[in-house]
Parts: C-alpha cells; sequence; structure tokens
C-alpha cells in the first residue's frame, strides 16, 4: 500500500513540468523553515540547516533539463538557497552568533554524513558467488550506496568551502545593513546579503566542483554561463521569493520570542 502510493506521488510529479516541481520545492522548504520556527524555536532552524545542506549536497548528483537553460542544471539551488532564509531569520531575532552556529551545525552535519557513508562503502561487500538469493539486493544496494555517496569527498570540499564563505558573507553583511538602516527595511538587508552570498557561492563551488573536483571537468563557456551566472540569476529570484517569508518569521517565533 506505501509502496504504491509512493510510486503514484513519483509518477505523479514526473509527469508535471520541472518548474512546477522547482515551485513546490521552493514553497515546501521555505514553508518547512516557518513550521520549525514556530514549533522549535532557534533549535528547529538549526535542525533544518542541517538536513538541508546534507539533502542539497546529494541532490546536486541530480540534473534536470529545465526550459529556460541550453544544458541540463544540477539540483540543490532550492534546498541550498533556503540555509539563507533559516539563517537570515536567525540573524534577525536571535543574533548573528546563532547564525553562525547554524552554518557550523551544518558543515559539521555534512562532514559526519560523508565520514560516515565513505565508512559504510569500506565495509567489504557480499560476494555475488557464495551469497544467497534472498540476499541479492544487499549487493545491489551497495553499489547504489556507492555511487551515491563516492562524489561526496570531492563535493564536501567544494560544497564547504562556497558554504562557509558565503554564509559568513551573508551573515555579516545583514547584520551590516540593518545597524546602518537602523532595524528599517528588512526586504533590503535580506536582499542585498543573499544576492551577495549566493554570488560567492556560485563561483567557489562551481569552479571546484565542476572543474578541479570534476572526473570529467565541463567546459569553461558551460560553468560559466550555466552554472555560475545562469543559477545565479534563479538564485536571484529566490532570494526575492523568500523575502515574504522572512516578514512573516516574527509571527512564527515561539511565544516567549515574540514582539
Amino acid at each position: 500500500m506505501f509502496y504504491t502510493i509512493f510510486d503514484a506521488f513519483i509518477n505523479f510529479l514526473n509527469g508535471l513540468p520541472p518548474e512546477a516541481v522547482w515551485l513546490l520545492l521552493l514553497v515546501t522548504c521555505f514553508g518547512s523553515v516557518l513550521l520549525l520556527l514556530r514549533v522549535m524555536g532557534e533549535v528547529g532552524l538549526y535542525a533544518y540547516v542541517i538536513v538541508a545542506i546534507i539533502a542539497a549536497n546529494i541532490q546536486v548528483l541530480k540534473a534536470v533539463k529545465f526550459g529556460i537553460f541550453s544544458e541540463p542544471v544540477a539540483l540543490g539551488t532550492i534546498l541550498f538557497s533556503s540555509t539563507y532564509l533559516a539563517t537570515d531569520i536567525l540573524t534577525e531575532h536571535y543574533g548573528p552568533k546563532h547564525a553562525r552556529n547554524a552554518v557550523w551545525s551544518g558543515f559539521i552535519g555534512f562532514a559526519l554524513m560523508t565520514y560516515f557513508m565513505t565508512i559504510t562503502i569500506g565495509f567489504k561487500p557480499l560476494d555475488p558467488a557464495s551469497t544467497p538469493p534472498e540476499w541479492s539486493w544487499a549487493i545491489e544496494n551497495h553499489r547504489h550506496i556507492s555511487a551515491l555517496f563516492t562524489p561526496a569527498p570531492a563535493l564536501l570540499v567544494a560544497a564547504m568551502s562556497a558554504y562557509l564563505c558565503s554564509q559568513f558573507l551573508d551573515i555579516f553583511l545583514f547584520q551590516k545593513i540593518k545597524v546602518k538602516t537602523k532595524g528599517k527595511m528588512l526586504w533590503l538587508r535580506n536582499n542585498v546579503s543573499t544576492m551577495a552570498a549566493a554570488l560567492i557561492d556560485n563561483v567557489i563551488f562551481s569552479i571546484l566542483a565542476w572543474r578541479f573536483f570534476a572526473q570529467t571537468p565541463l567546459d569553461w563557456k558551460v560553468v560559466i554561463f550555466t552554472y555560475i551566472l545562469g543559477t545565479y540569476a534563479l538564485r536571484c529570484v529566490v532570494a526575492l521569493l523568500d523575502t515574504p517569508f522572512l516578514y512573516l518569521s516574527k509571527y512564527c517565533l515561539p511565544r516567549e520570542k515574540r514582539p
């Protein structure tokens, strides 16, 4: 029953335009940030950042053909961009120190997952010649896990280098603009800090992941125009779309934190 519902949902999503699924993911991510804030406060946002960073670095292994791009584009943009909303909410309502703690939590979470899964792959797989047929699923799963997590160490370096630089820049700019504007113009500090940080993230990650650490490096033209500039335009749109959620965040604060 469960698998039937799951397969039906996947088939339903496969039948939608990629842009529609992209929008569904965006609303789900932003809504989850507000829900976790309401239910768990800052701890909920820490949890969200950890999960989103891990999921985004797995999601980036899948490419999708969107209508607006000439080349397929790796996923992960929405999940990763949604962490900026979480850290901006933390900076706005809890202070920069709590936002930096969330950034480090995401970094440590992904590093630990990579380490754990590397050890998992390191266990000697079952021998197909001597394994009973009922355990054939374990042999197949080892291949799937290896294919999924073998790129993780290289992606860890690329993604986490970009992640730390861009997130700390985002927090710094957000707080700086907040002080300069005396706490006014929330939309300005949200968009300026996020867009600046997203550009830094795109440049660092794209060059490291798709040129220096890629088994088959992509052409510089594809890296610059599709992954750096192309997805940056997409991330600017995401930054604009997350602004209303940042304004809504004050209504989702735990009761003791509400103004």
